[in-house]
């Protein structure tokens, strides 16, 4: 076998698929597994060991990033082109929290589209390797960059009962 050897496994059933994903990451998969279905499932995902994402700290950053700008633009203006008015003071932060909070949304939500961008990896130009269409019609596919241990893969996508089991390569 060669070292870019897939494994597509196509599964009717929902727990057929999340079984086979847990036995693949206990043989040591863990980082070769995609999953493909019809809806975001979360059985899939706590199956695939995901987290919580990480894009919540960009928009933290950039909220907080955007309160900062919003209360320093005003106050750097207000310093350079000082206009005393009635005895009130050149510095009113009152007066600041409406920019600082419209900054803060829009800097939190830009920062949230780039994280989702970096962290997702997108565009993802390079086509995949191998799919099925009826993965958007109500199976679940499971499939698994085996390389060199493709044998293995097979005997545990097999114990499943897929009812479909391609191989492919990996360009």
């Amino acid at each position: 076998m060669s070292d870019s050897t897939s494994l597509l496994a196509s599964f009717d059933f929902l727990d057929d698929a999340v079984d086979a994903i847990k036995e693949l990451r206990k043989a040591g998969f863990s980082d070769d597994l995609t999953t493909y279905a019809s809806y975001p499932d979360h059985d899939l995902e706590h199956a695939l060991g995901y987290g919580q994402s990480p894009v919540r700290v960009f928009t933290l950053v950039g909220g907080l990033t955007g309160t900062a700008t919003g209360f320093a633009f005003p106050s750097f203006a207000s310093m350079d082109w000082p206009l005393v008015t009635g005895g009130k003071p050149i510095l009113s932060i009152p007066a600041y929290v409406i920019p600082a909070f419209e900054l803060t949304v829009l800097f939190g939500a830009l920062s949230t589209v780039i994280g989702l961008f970096i962290l997702t990896r997108l565009p993802n130009t390079a086509p995949s390797v191998i799919y099925d269409p009826e993965f958007s019609a109500g199976r679940y596919g499971v499939l698994v960059r085996a390389g060199g241990r493709a044998d293995e893969a097979r005997t545990i996508l097999q114990k499943y009962q897929p009812v479909e089991l391609r191989e492919g390569s990996d360009a």
